[in-house]
């Protein structure tokens, strides 16, 4: 993928866990690396199918002055957040901000942090059995559409399904999104739970009945151990429901684990 380079971009700002820095203020230098697919803007000319380095340098300044923050760790992560917020062809930002007037009574040439950030793929599974079903559903992908570091991509159909599991209880309404988010799988996984607890979900019958039930079903094609959020979803191959909606909205897209795309999966679900 290419890359366009942005190198020690000079702004004097008020940043710093000192009420010194706060008052007189002081210089950073910001360097940015985006990356992107730019050979359409190469090969036509169209600065729109890339991006323009001038007009970001100024929004760059624009939003590094806005706020005055104790850490430069805080600026960075607001300009790297910035940066995927606003520029829908970049796929990956890393932001460098040097200090190079830090106030620790040494000599060194500079103090600086590097921030990396970038768009993942991931599927969120939805359920609901209690109260107004369709209504949960679409609280919760209104919820999730809402957080920031999210985007929603694809919806799939909503299907009624048998429960789960736990079979004494009523049916379900499932859909699974499919989503692009710069927010690593705990940190997904925790806004998911936050909006569940939102939306009364209670944890009493594992299995059982519940307002609105999140889970991440797979992120890229990470294979991870993470006890607060395993993925792939450990028991995602299993369910006829989430694989029917796979198949919908993303049919090729392969299972880490098995190496078996959704569409098979679901196939071979159907035949058992």
């Amino acid at each position: 993928m290419d890359k366009l380079y942005i190198k020690d971009l000079e702004v004097f700002a008020y940043h710093g866990v000192f009420p010194e820095e706060k008052k007189l203020g002081q210089k950073f230098l910001i360097s940015v690396t985006l990356t992107l697919d730019m050979r359409e803007a190469a090969i036509t000319g169209d600065l729109s199918k890339s991006v323009h380095y001038g007009e970001l340098c100024q929004a760059l300044e624009l939003e590094f002055k806005k706020e005055s923050y104790d850490l430069i760790e805080t600026a960075g992560e607001m300009l790297a957040t910035y940066v995927l917020n606003n520029y829908a062809m970049v796929s990956q930002v890393s932001i460098m901000i040097k200090k190079p007037w830090a106030p620790i009574l040494k000599s060194l040439d500079t103090v600086a942090i590097e921030i990396n950030r970038s768009w993942h793929e991931a599927f969120i599974g939805l359920g609901t059995n209690m109260g107004d079903r369709s209504q949960n559903l679409e609280a919760a992908a209104a919820a999730i559409k809402s957080t920031d570091g999210i985007q929603v991509l694809v919806q799939s159909t909503v299907i009624e399904t048998e429960p789960w599991g736990y079979t004494d209880q009523d049916p379900f309404l499932n859909c699974v999104l499919k989503i692009k988010t710069f927010l690593p799988p705990t940190e997904l996984m925790t806004r998911l739970l936050a909006i569940e607890l939102e939306l009364k979900r209670e944890r009493t019958i594992h299995w059982g009945p519940r307002t609105i039930d999140l889970d991440v079903l797979f992120y890229d094609r990470l294979i991870s151990n993470d006890p607060h959020v395993l993925l792939p979803h450990p028991r995602v191959h299993e369910r006829s429901f989430v694989m029917e909606s796979m198949a919908e909205i993303a049919p090729y897209y392969v299972h880490p684990v098995f190496n078996q795309r959704m569409i098979d999966i679901w196939e071979q679900l159907k035949k058992a």
